[in-house]
Protein backbone atom coordinates (compact mmCIF):
# COMPACT_ATOMS: atom_id res chain seq x y z
CA UNK A 1 0.00 0.00 0.00
CA UNK A 2 1.55 3.33 -0.84
CA UNK A 3 1.65 6.14 1.26
CA UNK A 4 -1.10 8.43 -0.28
CA UNK A 5 -3.48 5.53 0.17
CA UNK A 6 -2.80 5.22 3.78
CA UNK A 7 -2.70 8.70 4.07
CA UNK A 8 -6.38 8.94 1.88
CA UNK A 9 -7.87 6.26 4.34
CA UNK A 10 -6.66 7.80 7.50
CA UNK A 11 -8.27 10.80 6.38
CA UNK A 12 -11.58 8.96 5.69
CA UNK A 13 -11.18 7.25 8.82
CA UNK A 14 -10.38 10.90 10.76
CA UNK A 15 -13.69 12.12 8.96
CA UNK A 16 -15.64 8.91 10.14
CA UNK A 17 -14.59 9.54 13.67
CA UNK A 18 -15.61 13.23 13.32
CA UNK A 19 -18.55 11.98 12.15
CA UNK A 20 -19.42 10.11 14.93
CA UNK A 21 -18.57 12.09 18.00
CA UNK A 22 -20.81 14.95 16.17
CA UNK A 23 -23.88 11.82 15.93
CA UNK A 24 -23.14 11.54 19.51
CA UNK A 25 -23.72 14.79 20.74
CA UNK A 26 -26.44 15.23 18.86
CA UNK A 27 -28.25 12.09 20.53
CA UNK A 28 -27.09 13.40 23.76
CA UNK A 29 -28.81 16.72 22.69
CA UNK A 30 -32.16 14.61 21.58
CA UNK A 31 -32.15 12.57 24.62
CA UNK A 32 -32.04 15.66 26.47
CA UNK A 33 -34.66 16.86 24.94
CA UNK A 34 -36.62 13.93 25.16
CA UNK A 35 -36.50 13.75 28.72
CA UNK A 36 -37.77 17.28 29.25
CA UNK A 37 -40.92 16.58 27.06
CA UNK A 38 -41.24 13.55 28.79
CA UNK A 39 -41.40 15.17 32.45
CA UNK A 40 -43.88 18.06 30.20
CA UNK A 41 -46.06 15.55 29.38
CA UNK A 42 -45.96 13.84 32.88
CA UNK A 43 -47.22 17.08 34.69
CA UNK A 44 -49.61 17.81 32.27
CA UNK A 45 -51.34 14.34 32.69
CA UNK A 46 -51.08 14.86 36.43
CA UNK A 47 -53.22 18.13 35.68
CA UNK A 48 -55.55 16.78 33.27
CA UNK A 49 -56.19 14.35 35.96
CA UNK A 50 -56.71 16.57 38.26
CA UNK A 51 -59.17 18.92 36.39
CA UNK A 52 -61.21 16.00 35.58
CA UNK A 53 -61.23 14.82 38.95
CA UNK A 54 -62.41 18.54 40.06
CA UNK A 55 -65.33 18.53 37.11
CA UNK A 56 -66.41 15.28 37.91
CA UNK A 57 -67.18 16.29 41.58
CA UNK A 58 -69.25 19.18 40.28
CA UNK A 59 -71.08 17.17 38.36
CA UNK A 60 -71.99 14.97 41.49
CA UNK A 61 -72.88 18.37 43.24
CA UNK A 62 -75.28 19.27 40.76
CA UNK A 63 -76.96 16.25 40.32
CA UNK A 64 -77.27 15.73 44.13
CA UNK A 65 -78.88 19.50 43.90
CA UNK A 66 -81.23 18.44 41.83
CA UNK A 67 -82.19 15.46 43.65
CA UNK A 68 -82.92 18.07 46.78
Amino acid sequence: MEQSEVQALADKLDKLIEHCQKLEQNNATLRQLQDGWNRERSQLMQKNDLAKNKIEAMIGRLRALEHH
